[in-house]
């Protein structure tokens, strides 16, 4: 097998919670004014969840429970766009950059487009890029299943990397 260095990683994240009374919901980096929010061991945020899988993964860097374990009472209410930046930076370290994150809620609420914006600009800082290499969009689960009984939400996220310049 050969150890060929390719110039370009993809990579691919996921995470989902469940919704517990009381809001805001933490949501890509912003508050979203919601009477419930995602309950999780750190501020619930499942958008920085997947991305931050999507890059270490993309990278071969582990996962956010190697990273950041639910075990440590460290990480109890951990702000997730700082799990994020964190990640990011070993990224760095291991001589990549995000090229390009692509994000889908999905959920029956809370409906995306009116926080895409601000996720977008949160989310771009932290990850060192443009704003114009990030999206995020909402879909529902058309009623169907947990995320249908609005019992929760799941995100999936896709992550390039490229090589950093030498």
């Amino acid at each position: 097998m050969s150890d060929r260095a390719f110039a370009m990683r993809v990579g691919i994240g996921y995470d989902s919670h469940r919704f517990a009374e009381g809001g805001p919901m933490r949501l890509g980096g912003i508050d979203v004014p919601e009477s419930r929010h995602c309950s999780g061991h750190s501020d619930g945020d499942a958008i920085c969840h997947a991305i931050t899988d999507a890059i270490l993964g993309a990278a071969a860097l582990g996962d956010i429970g190697a990273l950041f374990p639910d075990t440590d009472p460290a990480n109890k209410n951990a702000d997730s766009i700082g799990m994020l930046a964190a990640a990011v930076a070993k990224v760095h370290g291991a001589g990549w950059r995000v090229g390009n994150v692509d994000v889908t809620v999905v959920a029956e609420r809370p409906k995306i487009g009116p926080h895409r914006s601000a996720m977008r600009e949160r989310l771009a800082a932290t990850l060192h890029v443009s704003v114009n290499d990030v999206f995020v969009k909402g879909k529902t689960n058309e009623r169907m299943g947990w995320i249908g009984r609005d019992e929760g939400l799941g995100v999936m996220a896709v992550a390039t990397l490229v090589r950093a310049p030498a």
